[in-house]
């Protein structure tokens, strides 16, 4: 019945503004939601009318953690526990003295977190050295929704030949909507996007983008339990240009999250977010994800693009391109080779797990291959 009510007074809070919670409050209604298998945007938006009364102590974000909560409902908690700092700290626990608290996993020493930072400093700075030359399917599915509520509707799909010959990238569109089209990527209308082999990493980490790291929390993707650092490039020192119509660009800074597996210290998730876009830019909201994954190339294994996510606002406009990238081989090898368009990943994928239930004991994580 507690669920329940607690479930009704958040609707309620949706519907007439804000709804006040103490801490313990929020905790059980995230329990209770993480039972009932509500989605993690769901949660979020939810979690965006909420009043807390009380601080928010850091443990009890931890606790949540450890029960499958999600990376948006995350950040809105972490938002959550800043604004409270100020407030009374909360009373007494109601918790039942037999009710246990879940086990955490303890963060990396500041001395062990900086050392992470430079290893994957040097990971990433050397990252497309370590390339092989291949041929890929890259396939983009753009959408769109003109309400702004990701009521998407499907624009087209674009398939294309992407070749990485010494360190440079070439991509040749074959079919639109499964049609042939003789067209010249750089004279492809639309939200396009660039960078996945190596230019991402590299900008983040290099000195000159004068990036400011913090380790923040663990994660779990694809069954590799992984370190999730954030970063932030100032407006300065970024390189992240964002086009409109090919006839205007910015060069916002930008922030984002690192998911570096922490058995093999690879990346498999890097995410960006531009910061304080111009109010005369008309792109409002600009964010990038991109999924890494082991991939095999005539026998050795590398970890390489999978999936990227690329979403933009422009008034109420949103605009979303998934982009697969299928098929690897060996550079060279495509004479007999078909370049159909394959079915979309399983978004399921690309769900971040809990740090407790969905790691193997052994992490599941694969050897680096040379």
């Amino acid at each position: 019945m507690r669920t329940l009510l607690l479930l009704l007074a958040l609707a309620a809070g949706c519907a007439w503004g804000q709804m006040k919670f103490t801490s313990e409050q929020l905790l059980q209604f995230v329990k209770s939601s993480l039972r009932l298998k509500h989605r993690d945007d769901q949660m979020a938006n939810y979690l965006k009318k909420v009043l807390l009364t009380e601080q928010l102590p850091p443990g009890q974000i931890e606790e949540l953690l450890a029960s499958g909560m999600g990376p948006k409902t995350y950040d809105q908690l972490r938002l959550l526990a800043e604004a409270s700092a100020k407030l009374p700290p909360p009373k007494a626990s109601t918790r039942p003295a037999d009710q246990p608290v879940a086990a955490l996993i303890p963060p990396p020493t500041e001395a062990e977190q900086r050392k992470l930072i430079e290893e994957l400093r040097e990971y990433a700075l050397n990252y497309d050295k370590g390339l092989p030359d291949f041929l890929c399917t890259q396939v983009t599915r753009r959408f769109y929704d003109p309400a702004g509520l990701e009521y998407w509707v499907a624009a087209d799909t674009i398939t294309a030949k992407l070749s990485y010959f010494q360190r440079k990238e070439e991509k040749k569109i074959l079919f639109v909507n499964n049609q042939y089209k003789d067209i010249d990527w750089d004279k492809l209308g639309g939200a396009t996007s660039t960078g996945e082999f190596g230019d991402m990493l590299r900008e983040i980490f290099e000195a000159r983008s004068d990036t400011a790291f913090q380790w923040e929390r663990w994660g779990t993707l694809r069954k590799h339990r992984a370190h999730v650092i954030r970063y932030q490039v100032p407006q300065s020192r970024s390189r992240w240009a964002i086009q409109y119509e090919k006839t205007m660009s910015v060069t916002p800074g930008y922030t984002g999250l690192i998911y570096a597996d922490a058995k093999s210290g690879m990346i498999l998730r890097v995410t960006l977010e531009a910061l304080d876009l111009p109010a005369s830019f008309p792109i409002q909201v600009a964010r990038n994800m991109l999924d890494y994954d082991y991939t095999e190339i005539a026998g050795s294994t590398f970890l390489l693009p999978l999936r990227a996510e690329v979403r933009m606002r422009e008034g109420r406009l949103l605009i979303r391109n998934d982009i697969e990238f299928r098929n690897y081989r060996k550079f060279g090898a495509d004479t007999s080779i078909s370049f159909d368009t394959p079915d979309a990943l399983d978004s399921e994928m690309f769900k971040e797990g809990s740090i407790t239930k969905d790691v193997p004991k052994e992490d599941g994580s694969k050897p680096r291959k040379p």
